[in-house]
C-alpha cells in the first residue's frame, strides 16, 4: 500500500534509504579518526594537460589521486584491512580496490576500480572514465560497487575548501579533497604563488593508529607533489 504524503513531505527514494542506512551503520560501528593536510599541486597542475596530450588519454586530477592512493595502500597494506567477525584478527585484502564518489542522476554512487595493485596511471584513467560513464547512464551493476579498501571523494567543483566524509562500512578509510586554490607560500627563503589543496583522511582507528595513517597520507602527498614519480617521466 502506497504511503500518503502531505505537501511538506518528500518520500525517500530507495537509494536514499540505502545510503542513509549504510552511512549510519558506519558512524555507529567505526571508531574513525581524522587527519588533514595541505597538498602543493603546482607541478601536477602545470604538467597534467601536457601529459594528457602526450599519452592521448584524459587523465584527471582525481585519477592522479586514485593512483596515488593505490600506490600508498600497496606500501601500507593495513589500509586495506578489515576486522574479522570474531574481532580477533585483521584480514588484509589481496586486491586493492579504490572507490570514487560520483554525483549521478540517481544519487550518490561509489563505483570501485578493482585490481589496483599493478594498474598504471593510464589504465586507472581509462577505467575510471568507463565507470564514470556507466554511473551517469545509470548502468552500474552490483559488482561495480564491491571491493573498495579506500574511497576518494571531492567537492572542489562546488568551491568547498575542505570537508570530512563518512567512510563506507566496508572501507578502511576515505580521502576527501577540496578545491585547488592559489596561495602565497614561503619557498626557498622567498615567496611564490602555489596551487594548493586540502585533503582530509578519515580512517578506522580500530584497524590502524594515527601514526600509520599519517605515514600513509604523507606518501600520497609526496606522490602528488612529485607527479613524475607517477608518470615515469
Amino acid at each position: 500500500m502506497q504511503e500518503s504524503t502531505t505537501k511538506n513531505q518528500l518520500p525517500l527514494s530507495r537509494i536514499q534509504k540505502l545510503i542513509g542506512n549504510y552511512m549510519h551503520q558506519s558512524k555507529r560501528d567505526k571508531a574513525c579518526a581524522y587527519l588533514r593536510v595541505r597538498v602543493d599541486l603546482t607541478d601536477l597542475v602545470a604538467m597534467r594537460k601536457k601529459y594528457c596530450r602526450r599519452v592521448k588519454v584524459r587523465v584527471t586530477t582525481n585519477d592522479f589521486f586514485v593512483y596515488a592512493i593505490a600506490r600508498a595502500v600497496k606500501e601500507y597494506p593495513l589500509m586495506a584491512a578489515t576486522i574479522d567477525p570474531t574481532g580477533n584478527h585483521l584480514v588484509i585484502a589481496e586486491n586493492i580496490g579504490i572507490g570514487f564518489a560520483v554525483a549521478a542522476p540517481q544519487g550518490l554512487v561509489v563505483p570501485v576500480l578493482k585490481q589496483m595493485n599493478d594498474k598504471s596511471l593510464i589504465e586507472t584513467a581509462n577505467e575510471s572514465q568507463r565507470l564514470l560513464e556507466k554511473s551517469r547512464a545509470n548502468k552500474l551493476r552490483p559488482d561495480d560497487f564491491d571491493g573498495a579498501n579506500m574511497v576518494l571523494t571531492g567537492l572542489g567543483m562546488y568551491g568547498i575548501e575542505s570537508f570530512y566524509a563518512i567512510s563506507p562500512p566496508s572501507a578502511t578509510g576515505i580521502l576527501s579533497i577540496g578545491n585547488i586554490e592559489e596561495a602565497v607560500m614561503p619557498v626557498n627563503g622567498g615567496f611564490e604563488t602555489r596551487r594548493m589543496m586540502y585533503a582530509a583522511l578519515a580512517f578506522d582507528q580500530r584497524v590502524v593508529d594515527e601514526f600509520y595513517a599519517s605515514r600513509f597520507l604523507e606518501m600520497i602527498c609526496g606522490l602528488l607533489q612529485n607527479p613524475a614519480a607517477m608518470t615515469g617521466e
